[in-house]
């Protein structure tokens, strides 16, 4: 299934800095970052559900934001690219 990850980490202080790079980090593990903060991934739903305890357990529920977006199968006609930075086949292998 297809997922878009979004997220805003509060980076007012060090501990935000830190929350937003690990963020970051398990988000590249799983898909492929389409902008600052928001991370396009195919996932099945053991690593939907690995990803967002994961991601839970870092952030800070009081000041950060966690969305994730399911999508699913036939997401082609749910997605619009207009601009810069043309799509990629997120079915394709992913490296890191």
């Amino acid at each position: 299934m297809f997922v878009l990850i979004t997220y805003d980490v509060n980076t007012g202080d060090a501990g935000g800095r830190k929350r937003l790079r690990q963020v970051a980090k398990q988000c590249v593990n799983y898909g492929q970052r389409v902008q600052n903060s928001v991370f396009e991934c195919q996932l099945d739903s053991a690593k939907l559900r690995e990803v967002e305890a994961r991601l839970e357990k870092l952030i800070d529920k009081e000041r950060d934001s966690l969305r994730i977006y399911n999508l699913g199968s036939s997401y082609e006609k749910k997605v619009k690219h207009i601009g810069a930075k043309p799509s990629f086949d997120v079915t394709d292998t992913l490296i890191v």
